[in-house]
């Protein structure tokens, strides 16, 4: 059976790609001699470009194609403002959320970021302010089926999510499955762009190397994610400096960067946000707007 027009151009589309990609790194050899290494990557219509240097360091990163997404670097210095709220342990009740929610709504935090089954209670406490609700999908591992994760967004969508963050499937990433982590974020993001929600796409940095952490955050970007975020605090260890920077330098100046896991104080968070990071993901916020003095003023009704 013969291929249809659409797998035709899909073909001719990759390799043509290939061909450029190819004529590139010839040229980048003779420009750039110090380059010693350019890997590509393709899966269907995602090719992935990496180029190390001699020591092993990720020098260059790109994609063809760019996506057009919802996020972006925000303008708004406030720190407060560029903080989800965080309660994500397992033992958390109701009553801490409601906490939660309260301090989000005095200092003026962008989000509460929190499990699924907390959704409800916090869009509720949120109804009418400019605090949005983030719901953590396939969290902690990732490890869950693509088609779990998207049943997971639409029931937090359902509840009143306007932001989801949901895990890769870190295993396939470290397997080159990308056709796997492809399809695991873009349903996900597919999903929740139909509910005008954002999607950021943890990567879980700790556990991958350089190369693993610019494929992941060129995949996610390519899916269509608005955001890339560094941890989720679960893990072996969370958000760096070193990650931030090499995010920010694959995908570029018009995609969000969350960085979280282990900020704890202000200059924690200031660091990340020199770093590249647009949004800080904390559960110690309080203590890094410092008593309130440099927070914003409480949330008004939009």
């Amino acid at each position: 059976m013969l291929p249809d027009q659409k797998t035709i151009e899909n073909l001719v589309e990759v390799i043509t790609r290939e061909i450029m990609h190819v004529l590139a790194e010839q040229k980048n050899r003779q420009l750039n001699p110090i380059i010693d290494l350019c890997k590509i990557e393709c899966v269907d219509n995602l090719c992935v470009k990496t180029c190390f240097d001699k020591a092993g360091e990720v020098i260059d990163a790109g994609a063809e194609r760019l996506s057009s997404t919802l996020g972006g670097i925000p303008t708004n210095a406030n720190i407060a403002n560029l903080i989800d709220h965080t309660l994500l342990k397992p033992e958390a009740t109701a009553e801490q959320v409601t906490q939660l929610c309260s301090e989000a709504l005095q200092y003026g935090f962008a989000s509460v970021c929190v499990n699924p089954t907390h959704v409800k209670l916090c869009a509720q406490l949120l109804r009418g302010s400019k605090v949005k609700v983030c719901a953590v999908i396939g969290f902690p591992l990732g490890a869950t089926l693509p088609e779990i994760k998207v049943y997971e967004t639409q029931f937090a969508l359902q509840d009143g999510a306007t932001e989801v963050d949901m895990v890769i499937n870190i295993g396939a990433l470290k397997a080159k499955n990308l056709e796997l982590v492809a399809r695991d974020i873009r349903g996900v993001v597919k999903t929740a762009h139909a509910g005008s929600a954002l999607v950021k796409v943890i990567i879980e940095a700790a556990l991958l190397t350089d190369e693993e952490k610019t494929i992941a955050c060129l995949v996610a970007k390519e899916a269509g994610a608005d955001y890339v975020k560094t941890s989720t605090g679960f893990s072996s260890g969370g958000a760096t400096v070193h990650d931030v920077t090499l995010m920010r330098q694959v995908v570029g100046p018009g995609m969000g960067i969350k960085a979280a896991g282990g900020i704890k104080t202000r200059e924690d968070a200031a660091q990340m946000v020199k770093a590249g990071a647009t949004r800080i993901g904390a559960s110690a916020s309080v203590k890094i707007v410092g008593d309130g003095k440099l927070a914003a003023s409480p949330t008004q009704s939009e």
